[in-house]
C-alpha cells in the first residue's frame, strides 16, 4: 500500500529534507509550509498527519482539533522545538499518537512513521492474506478496514488509540492483559509516561461503549469477556 502522509513544517529546508526521506519509503507525501494551507486539505483524509506545533499562522494544536473533528481516528505525529514535556502532554491529551522534539534525525521520523502506519493499517504483505472483515462484540461490530465501531447502523466515534485498544481486546477476547502489555501495544515500547494512561483510555471507552463487557482486574489490567 502506498500510504498518503501530510507533512506540515514551516521551515522550508527541513520541510524539503523530511519530505525527501518520507518519499523514499514509497509514501505519497504532501507538504505544507503554513497551517492555513494544511487546513484546506483536512477533508482529503490522508493516512497520517505530521504536524509542527509552531507555525506562523495556525498552530499545530488548532490543526489537530480540526483534524480530529473531521476524522477522530486520524493518526497524528507532533514535532516541535518548544518545551518538550509540556507539548508532549498537551499533544497526547488532544489525541496525538507520537511526539518528536527538535532537533531529531530525519531517519527517526521515518521509523516512527512506519511503526505507526503499520500499527494502524497493518504491515505490508508480500502475498495477500485473508483477513476478517469485521469482529462482533455484541452489541457492537468492528469494521476493521474502515476502523469504525457500530452499534446496529450507528457509528460510535472513537479516537485512533481508543479504536486500537478495542480492536486488540476484541481479537483476544477472554485473555487478561497487564497494563504494561497494553501500554506497549497501544503506545509502543518507546512511550515515555505512566501506565495510568491505560486507565484513562479505558474510562473514555466505557463512556462511549457502555455495554462493552470489559472487566477490570484490580492491580493487574483488563480483560474483554467473551460473548
Amino acid at each position: 500500500m502506498s500510504f498518503r502522509v501530510n507533512l506540515v513544517e514551516d521551515e522550508s529546508n527541513l520541510n524539503q529534507v523530511l519530505s525527501t526521506y518520507l518519499h523514499k519509503e514509497g509514501w505519497h507525501v504532501r507538504s505544507f509550509l503554513r497551517g492555513e494551507e494544511a487546513r484546506e486539505a483536512i477533508p482529503e483524509r490522508p493516512h497520517l498527519w505530521i504536524l509542527d506545533i509552531m507555525l506562523p499562522d495556525l498552530d499545530g494544536f488548532q490543526l489537530i482539533r480540526e483534524i480530529k473533528a473531521d476524522s477522530p481516528g486520524m493518526p497524528v505525529i507532533f514535532i516541535s522545538a518548544r518545551d518538550a514535556d509540556l507539548d508532549r502532554v498537551i499533544g497526547l491529551e488532544m489525541g496525538s499518537d507520537d511526539y518528536l522534539a527538535k532537533p531529531f534525525l530525519p531517519r527517526e521520523l521515518v521509523i516512527r512513521t512506519r511503526k505507526l502506519l503499520e500499527r494502524i493499517y497493518g504491515a505490508p504483505q508480500t502475498e495477500p492474506q485473508p483477513a476478517a472483515a469485521s469482529i462482533a462484540i455484541p452489541p457492537y461490530r468492528i469494521d476493521i478496514a474502515k476502523r469504525l465501531v457500530y452499534r446496529e447502523d450507528d457509528v460510535i466515534e472513537l479516537t485512533s488509540k481508543e479504536f486500537d485498544f478495542v480492536l486488540f481486546m476484541a481479537k483476544h477476547q477472554g485473555k487478561a492483559f497487564a497494563r504494561e502489555q497494553l501500554l506497549n501495544h497501544i503506545w509502543g515500547e518507546d512511550y515515555f509516561g505512566t501506565d495510568r494512561v491505560v486507565d484513562d483510555l479505558v474510562r473514555r471507552i466505557r463512556r462511549k461503549l457502555a455495554d462493552l463487557r470489559l472487566e477490570t482486574l484490580y492491580g493487574y489490567g483488563y480483560r474483554l469477556v467473551q460473548s
